[in-house]
Formats: structure tokens, C-alpha cells, sequence
């Protein structure tokens, strides 16, 4: 569950604390597990909500509007990515301004619908869509700025 923090909050030693307080949130609501689907998976969301909690308290979930240097989406991002390693993506999804971030990670990573982070986070859907798409040009650019150095 520590990458899963991480990937939240793009520190570690922010991802140790809410992985502990995850834990204990997940031992104390050990009795409201009922089998029904995984555990993996109920433990997963314990583990999302703590962190998307300590990103509201920190109002790091304001969405980020603004883009310096935002370029179009790439229609060849498949060749781009192939010049970038597993470790290389997660340090630049780590680097995403909070709100770009979270709404890529509850997206892509975690497989949540547009409906679901629009609930979550207590936004729009068109909201989560745009912080989305914001993610992708904004990780695209900093893939091509690597493929150009």
C-alpha cells in the first residue's frame, strides 16, 4: 500500500504517516469487512480515503487551472513512451500538481469513473475530465522535454 500513498502525496515521508494512519484505520474497521469481493480491494479504498482526506485537510485538492507551456495532446505518445522506464513515469506522476495528480491516480491507477472522483472529491464530473486531460498534456510535455534532453 506504500506506493499507493506515495503516489498521492509524492513524498515519503508524507506516505509512511498516511500509511500508517491507513493501517489503523484498517484494523479498526476490520469487523465491517464482509467478504464480499476482495480484501486487496477493500483495503485499496481504506487506503485512498486516508490519503485523499489528508490532501483535503492540506486543501491540496484545489484543482490547478493553470498550465504554463501547455502543448496539445501528442498522437504519438506510444513512441515517447517507449523511450521512458517504469521508475522515470512514477517520478513524474509523483511530480503532477496535487489536483492534476490525484484525479489521474483515482483515473488510471485506480480505475475509479469520472461520476465516482466527481463524488469523491465533491467536484464536477467536467471537472474531473479537464483535471485529467490536464494530467496527460502536462505529463506528455515533461515526457518529450526528457526525450529531447
Amino acid at each position: 500500500m506504500f506506493p499507493l500513498c506515495l503516489r498521492y502525496v509524492g513524498d515519503r515521508s508524507i506516505a509512511q504517516d498516511i500509511l500508517q494512519e491507513g493501517f489503523i484505520t484498517l484494523f479498526s474497521k476490520m469487523d465491517s469487512y464482509k467478504g464480499n469481493g476482495s480484501f486487496e480491494g477493500w483495503a485499496r479504498k481504506i487506503f485512498v480515503n486516508t490519503a485523499l482526506m489528508y490532501l483535503r485537510k492540506k486543501d491540496a485538492l484545489k484543482m490547478s487551472d493553470e498550465l504554463e507551456n501547455a502543448r496539445s495532446l501528442s498522437t504519438d505518445i506510444a513512441s515517447q513512451m517507449e523511450n521512458i522506464g517504469y521508475k522515470e513515469l512514477m517520478k513524474l506522476i509523483m511530480s503532477l500538481p496535487p489536483g492534476f495528480r490525484t484525479v489521474f491516480n483515482m483515473y488510471v491507477v485506480e480505475g475509479y469513473s469520472h461520476k465516482e472522483i466527481a463524488e469523491m472529491l465533491n467536484i464536477s464530473e467536467t471537472t474531473s475530465r479537464t483535471q485529467l486531460s490536464r494530467a496527460r498534456v502536462w505529463l506528455q510535455s515533461k515526457i518529450k522535454e526528457q526525450d529531447n534532453a
